[in-house]
């Protein structure tokens, strides 16, 4: 195990005194640098773990941003559109009834009409009309699976690639693979005005350095330098005084960090100052959307998910390797709709305009062919109606995670794409089934990275985002 000391350790040895010494020298010198060199110093960083790392082969995305609809969204309601619903409706589920979390009932048909859109025809539900305009641009798998109908342990699968808290994120991942290309950044921010019922476990670096979590932007402060906590400086001191506490600082932690060198959460806690330093300049003015167009804000629309969507624009435009936008309030699970399945139109329509301007936008710049866009979620719904009596209403669907469907767009996916299908009902997966495993295969595989080869090793054994499993999805690869 790494040993980790609070204190500075008096030197012991000859060697360790010289070496001290010498340390001290170095500082005499740092306090005679001019405000200007010790500027250029910081910000010119050494290379460090966040540093751009080659890929294992040529890359066909740079960046992605990750939306994720969290509480299970219903597939036969918004992309994958079932007819023998509508003609069984209110009949049983051929073979009985599925052994489900709750007590369903009969088939339900869908309450929304399914409209083909684009030169490619692809069918989305009304309740997506804007989503539904990107067709020619989306690649849609509908025959996603995953191993339990539980939220906590299917969150964390599609974040983390396992059922069980204490594994790196998929943005850890990519980052510890990569670096990013922004070094006044961090390269994994996470976007999430009311954290899901899990929290931060979902964006952690678990076993990975600490410098690969994501960095949580808060979303209510209204001040865009106070949007990652600790960022200002609550003493105000002037730049020059900074930039000398900092070079000072980080002379000390190097000279503690000698002889601990498998320390890596005194690494990155060091890293993390020389970072937060430098985002004192920029990232007030990344985070600030005020800055957009009046046109442009009125595309994405109002709301903490319109704006997560217009901040991760901004971000990956500014280099950061990913960017995850959770869409929830403080409840955690707003599209869990076991009572009324209807409220997935209220939730649509404050998902569909922002998920639609992110592709628009990002098209329009030139950014969505190096940026791979991901619309989530835990798993799928039944296609029969839950029949609970503690429930006020029973128009609802029970979770389901034998299908459910993923969008993607941009970065090195075939666009107006449909992959796998579901059965006649909706119920289970019946071509070309894609694992969750088989999903960050491929998401890893477009960003240039083999996932049977970037691993790290942990506890004597050597660990990979896609533990033995995964296979990459050729199939929706351009």
């Amino acid at each position: 195990m790494n040993e980790c000391h609070s204190g500075f350790n008096a030197p012991t040895t000859r060697r360790g005194v010289l070496q001290s010494i010498g340390g001290g020298f170095g500082l005499v010198g740092l306090s005679a640098m001019t405000g200007e060199s010790l500027l250029q110093a910081a910000t010119s960083p050494a290379p460090g773990p966040l540093s751009v790392k080659a890929p294992h082969y040529p890359a066909k995305a740079k960046n992605v941003i990750f939306l994720f609809l969290n509480g299970g969204v219903s597939h036969m309601d918004t992309f994958d559109p079932k007819p023998m619903l509508d003609k069984y409706h209110g009949k049983p589920l051929p073979g009985g009834n599925p052994a489900t979390s709750n007590t369903t009932g009969n088939l339900m048909r869908s309450p929304f009409k399914f409209k083909k859109y684009g030169q490619s025809g692809l069918e989305v539900s009304e309740i997506f009309p804007l989503v539904g305009q990107c067709a020619d641009d989306l690649c849609v798998v509908r025959s996603m699976y995953t191993e339990t109908p539980t939220h906590e342990p299917s969150m964390l699968m599609l974040n983390c690639g396992t059922l069980q808290m204490g594994r790196p994120s998929l943005g850890s991942w990519l980052t510890y693979g990569l670096g990013t290309q922004n070094q006044n950044l961090p390269g994994y921010l996470v976007l999430c005005p009311g954290p899901p019922s899990i929290g931060s476990p979902l964006w952690s670096s678990a076993f990975l350095p600490a410098v690969y979590q994501g960095a949580l932007i808060r979303d209510d402060a209204t001040d865009p330098a106070r949007m990652i906590e600790f960022l200002t400086n609550a003493r105000n001191a002037s730049l020059s005084d900074q930039q000398r506490q900092i070079q000072t600082l980080e002379e000390l932690n190097r000279m503690h960090l000698r002889g601990r060198e498998n320390n890596l959460e005194l690494e990155a806690r060091i890293h993390a100052m020389e970072v937060a330093f430098r985002m004192q300049t920029e990232a007030p003015e990344a985070f600030d959307v005020s800055k957009e167009t009046k046109a442009t804000r009125e595309q994405y629309g109002q709301g903490d998910f319109a704006n997560g969507c217009l901040m991760a624009r901004r971000l990956v435009e500014r280099g950061v390797r990913i960017v995850q936008v959770y869409f929830c309030d403080n409840k955690g699970l707003n599209w869990d709709s076991h009572a009324d399945i209807m409220e997935h139109k209220k939730l649509a329509f404050e998902a569909d305009r922002p998920i639609a301007a992110l592709i628009n936008d990002l098209k329009a710049r030139g950014l969505l062919n190096d940026t791979l866009v991901v619309v989530g979620t835990e798993f799928g719904r039944t296609p029969v109606l839950e029949n609970r009596a503690a429930l006020a209403v029973n128009n609802g669907r029970d979770h389901n995670h034998l299908a459910f469907s993923i969008l993607l767009a941009g970065g090195g996916v075939k666009g107006g794409f449909i992959h796998g299908s579901t059965d006649d009902f909706g119920f289970r997966t019946a071509e070309n089934p894609v694992h969750v495993h088989d999903l960050h295969a491929t998401i890893m595989h477009l960003m240039g990275l083999d996932h049977t080869r970037l691993t790290y090793r942990y506890s004597g054994r050597d660990f990979r985002l896609t533990d033995v499993h995964g296979s990459v999805v050729q199939d929706i690869i351009s």
